[in-house]
């Protein structure tokens, strides 16, 4: 059974919902920050052509699922559900990006939680793909018990081919 990519799935902290084109606005508010982006290998992202290639890419894929702060009801970032491999029974979580406010561990876990705790229910593995020199997202996903698998992957970042690592975390 394919996995339902587009949840809504709710926490004490945050609540994703399928993203739309009208959450353009909110999402590039958040994304036009430089320094979201800082040790991202899409370092340009923030700019509004770049962004909306990005942007777009999510609502075209199925699953992109934007981020709200569950007691303001603001919109703080996205993630997505996308590339999955029925054969080898995983799918990626990525392209998770959040407001500087929300930064520092308990939002990212939760959401990353609630994703998990999702996905888990339709496949074995979820992967996640981060630039190698991303120090902030290795740290952050070594934090929720991903294991780095072996190698490098080329991805298309900021007009250039940069070295990925994949992470891992398996169904309990």
């Amino acid at each position: 059974m394919p996995p339902e990519r587009q949840p809504t799935l709710e926490g004490e902290l945050v609540v994703l919902r399928p993203s739309t084109p009208q959450d353009w606005d909110a999402l590039f508010a958040v994304a036009s920050d430089p320094l979201v982006w800082e040790v991202h290998p899409a370092h340009d992202r923030w700019q509004e052509p770049v962004f909306r290639a990005y942007f777009d890419s999510g609502i075209a894929s199925g699953g992109a699922l934007t981020i709200l702060d569950r007691a303001a009801g603001t919109v703080i970032g996205s993630s997505r559900f996308d590339n999955w491999d029925a054969a080898a029974d995983e799918i990626e979580i990525g392209w998770t990006y959040l407001s500087r406010a929300y930064w520092g561990g308990a939002y990212n876990r939760e959401i990353k939680r609630l994703m998990l705790d999702h996905i888990h229910g339709y496949v074995g593995t979820a992967v996640f793909t981060v630039g190698e020199g991303n120090i902030r997202s290795r740290k952050a996903m070594e934090k929720i018990g991903g294991k780095l698998r072996p190698g490098t992957v080329p991805r298309l970042m900021a007009g250039e081919m940069k070295p990925h690592v994949l992470y891992e975390i398996r169904r309990p």
